[in-house]
């Protein structure tokens, strides 16, 4: 009798087709997340989970599956489990890092060039007929070539965003504890934090969430900031107090931002839709069939490693 995984949601289906292999699969198959009963439901005679980062899967979850042995979730964070209680109860938390890497920083470089450029007013714009030839002074934009890139947090993602500011010409400095830039493979300065956020140009999010990087960027960084630099967070919403970072764009504090993650996702200010120098994305840093595919591949070989008494290519605890 094969063991049973609950599924909180479809992947790409060669993670499924894997998946079957080993598993009486269990699944969410309608387009939306789970509401708190059908995932306590879901869960409770499952031998794995695969969840999404939007999945919350504390102690009451957990309780629930008395025969759970692996929580796979499906990205790279994991700020979405309990993952202290679930090492008191034996249950492996697994992720899936590395593999969204570059696809990650690709998405950062559409956010900071759409930002900078004013890309999506100009599409709205001409998508209304308003275009009438060319002007001097329409959608004046900033230059991103020779500019100053700031990256909190030189982790994976943070160094792949940095590796493709070379093309631009950018001076980068990062404000990383952890990293020593004797460790990086391209020229970078690592300053304090205050340094990062007086002088960079753009200003790119690559932290992970912990109580002390929460709001990170808040009213005083926003003040602190140039008037022409550009805000941008593909790393977790609520690394930034998005009330303040409205005030600061509708009050021409900083130049722009461009938001990939959102403090209370999937809810957002509606303020934010008025603020024609903010580019909205709904969550899509690692949006490419490749890399989806790939992830969807490490979250089901991280389950099955677990269930058959094997180490997991990506385990947390």
């Amino acid at each position: 009798m094969k063991p049973k995984l609950f599924l909180t949601r479809m992947i790409p289906q060669p993670g499924i087709d894997l998946l079957k292999e080993v598993f009486e699969i269990s699944c969410n198959h309608e387009d939306r997340a789970l509401s708190r009963q059908e995932l306590i439901a879901g869960v409770q005679d499952a031998d794995a989970l695969l969840c999404l980062l939007t999945d919350s899967i504390d102690r009451e979850v957990m309780d629930a599956a008395p025969r759970l042995k692996v929580i796979s979730n499906y990205a790279v964070g994991y700020n979405n489990i309990d993952v202290a209680y679930a090492t008191q109860k034996g249950i492996r938390v697994c992720n899936t890092p590395g593999v969204l890497t570059e696809t990650t920083a690709d998405l950062t470089w559409a956010l900071i060039l759409a930002a900078a450029r004013r890309i999506p007013e100009s599409d709205s714009y001409t998508r209304k007929g308003l275009f009438r030839g060319w002007e001097p002074l329409l959608m004046l934009g900033q230059d991103v070539f020779g500019k100053t890139l700031g990256i909190l947090g030189m982790g994976r993602i943070g160094q792949a965003v940095s590796r493709r500011a070379l093309g631009f010409g950018m001076k980068i400095i990062y404000y990383s504890p952890d990293t020593d830039p004797s460790t990086l493979d391209f020229p970078a300065e690592k300053v304090d934090f205050a340094t990062l956020i007086l002088q960079s140009d753009i200003l790119s999010l690559h932290a992970p969430l912990t109580d002390e990087t929460r709001h990170m960027i808040g009213k005083a960084e926003l003040k602190m900031m140039k008037s022409s630099a550009i805000l941008i967070n593909t790393a977790r919403g609520p690394l930034v107090d998005e009330m303040a970072l409205i005030d600061a764009l509708r009050d021409g504090q900083i130049f722009a931002a461009g938001l990939d993650v959102y403090e209370q996702e999937p809810d957002f200010s509606m303020a934010m839709l008025e603020l024609r120098n903010l580019v909205l994305l709904p969550h899509i840093g690692s949006a490419s069939i490749e890399t989806r595919t790939r992830m969807a591949i490490m979250a089901a070989q991280n389950a099955i490693a677990v269930i058959q008494g094997q180490e997991p290519p990506a385990v947390v605890n």
